[in-house]
């Protein structure tokens, strides 16, 4: 089994993070997972929350995303987030523009689509928390 493997995260705006990793912890919209070497195949959806990602130094660094796709290799992993930034730059204004966002959205969502943008309320509500802002 490898130590490491290739992680990307990039948004629309810039590549945050290219790095050999040991590890990445990342919010799936059906549950946290990480993925590690020698991963088994899948792409799964990303709900708002923190992705970590541990570098062949040991060294972790977090990025608040707000939703995306992630795909899971055994070489690598490649985050593909509709918004991202490092944890430590979310200011408690970004995180409150990115909840009132969601919560317009969810007021107008139709019936059908109702809970699902509910539920983007809630984990950006979570997230506020989990970042401390």
């Amino acid at each position: 089994m490898a130590d490491t493997m290739q992680f990307d995260l990039v948004s629309p705006e810039k590549r945050l993070a290219s790095l050999a990793a040991r590890e990445v912890r990342i919010p799936g919209a059906d549950g946290d997972m990480t993925a590690m070497p020698d991963h088994a195949p899948v792409i799964t959806t990303l709900r708002p929350g923190i992705l970590t990602v541990v570098g062949a130094d040991g060294a972790s660094q977090s990025f608040a995303v707000t939703g995306g796709f992630a795909e899971i290799g055994t070489g690598g992993a490649s985050v593909l987030a509709e918004k991202a930034m490092p944890a430590g730059d979310v200011s408690a204004s970004v995180i409150e523009a990115l909840i009132a966002d969601a919560q317009a959205q969810a007021a107008e969502a139709p019936a059908e689509a109702k809970d699902a943008a509910e539920k983007v309320v809630a984990d950006m509500q979570a997230l506020r928390g989990a970042l401390g802002v």
